[in-house]
């Protein structure tokens, strides 16, 4: 809506997630020496409640301020991800990582679930204003529920200081290393990573041929509309917190096995939202996206938390998150070019990438011994 291309917009929101990720090593590593968990993680949802709310204050045609602002928010990411993920691995110590995890996203989906439905029910009760303007709007509010995630976080800090008493301190310091089991998981999500698009780029395709945005596309369709564009992310985020919740807990029971199904489900998802025209297929696409989201977000950290000592966890899950975001930069820059070479293209090698993923993740399984260290 700001007029980015896809170029552009494949490149802003891979930069975004590269800034994202490659920073979390240097955090991580900050953090594991500091040991000041709570006060990075307090940090960084500083900056990324209020980079969003600021996208009100972009107008018309304003899509680099707009991508200044997301490159804030990922900065956010990157300070508060590795100290928040491991202060949840050590809650997780009591009730299992991939259970554990899947509560954490389960949660989470559930705030990116009502955040669109919210939008979705202001633009139903829009008078003059134009789309954008209630964008703005919408935007604008989000600086309540961030003031209230910033005052939750200070409660749970004084009510919990010492997050690392939940799991038992080991019997000697173990210092990282990278093993050959974590260099090959590397590989895999990096991989993955590398083929999983992000949703800047599918709502931009689903807007120009669904919605009759762009001249001689496509039909306006019955259920995909411009108004209806922050339902179709609202159901995402649905199947997201389920799936996540669904695959977490069976990673606890079968290991690296419930990582390779989560994604031989959810790799096609590129084909049916780009390559079949049709609101079925689209609608499919969507959830197989939504699922793939949920169970990376639940067990790619829980694996992580059972290969990395507990001294240098936060060291480990920067290793884990830079990789993955480099990557996810390197996939969403190549996917914005493709989709404006071929789209059948662009389709064909997502879904490559994410099936080459699975061999890595067998072998690190079979490095480690055991199928539940991944």
């Amino acid at each position: 809506m700001l007029g980015a291309s896809a170029a552009a917009i494949g490149f802003a929101s891979g930069l975004g997630e590269l800034v994202g990720y490659s920073m979390r090593y240097v955090f991580g590593k900050l953090t594991d020496r500091t040991r000041q968990y709570w006060p990075m993680t307090i940090l960084g949802y500083i900056l990324d409640v209020l980079a969003v709310p600021a996208l009100a204050l972009v107008g018309e045609n304003g899509w680099i301020w707009a991508c200044g602002l997301l490159i804030v928010q990922r900065m956010g990411k990157a300070i508060k991800k590795p100290a928040k993920d491991t202060i949840m691995s050590f809650a997780a110590s009591q009730e299992g990582a991939g259970k554990s995890f899947a509560i954490q996203e389960l949660l989470d989906q559930i705030g990116a679930f009502l955040g669109p439905v919210l939008l979705y029910l202001l633009m139903l009760v829009r008078t003059e204003a134009d789309t954008l303007t209630v964008y703005a709007r919408y935007f604008a509010l989000l600086l309540i529920p961030g003031s209230v995630t910033i005052a939750l976080l200070l409660v749970t800090w004084r009510k919990f200081p010492n997050p690392e008493q939940f799991e038992p301190a080991p019997k000697e310091y173990v210092p990282f290393r990278m093993k050959k089991e974590f260099v090959l998981y590397i590989a895999g999500i990096s991989l993955f990573a590398f083929g999983f698009m992000d949703y800047a780029l599918i709502i931009m395709h689903v807007s120009k041929v669904y919605t009759g945005l762009a001249a001689g596309l496509s039909e306006t369709a019955s259920l995909v509309t411009t108004g209806n564009l922050p339902l179709l992310y609202a159901g995402a985020m649905l199947v997201d917190a389920l799936s996540a919740l669904v695959f977490g807990m069976l990673y606890d029971k079968m290991g690296v096995k419930v990582l390779v199904l989560s994604t031989l489900i959810s790799a096609p998802f590129g084909i049916c939202v780009f390559y079949f025209h049709s609101e079925a297929a689209l609608l499919l696409g969507i959830v197989l996206w939504g699922i793939g989201m949920g169970a990376q977000e639940s067990i790619l950290k829980a694996v992580v938390t059972n290969m990395v000592p507990k001294d240098s966890r936060a060291t480990g899950y920067g290793i884990f998150e830079c990789a993955y975001g480099v990557f996810w930069f390197l996939g969403s820059w190549l996917m914005g070019v493709l989709y404006e070479v071929s789209i059948p293209l662009m389709a064909a090698v997502s879904v490559a990438a994410q099936l080459a993923a699975i061999p890595f993740y067998l072998a690190s399984a079979r490095s480690a011994g055991k199928p539940r260290s991944a």
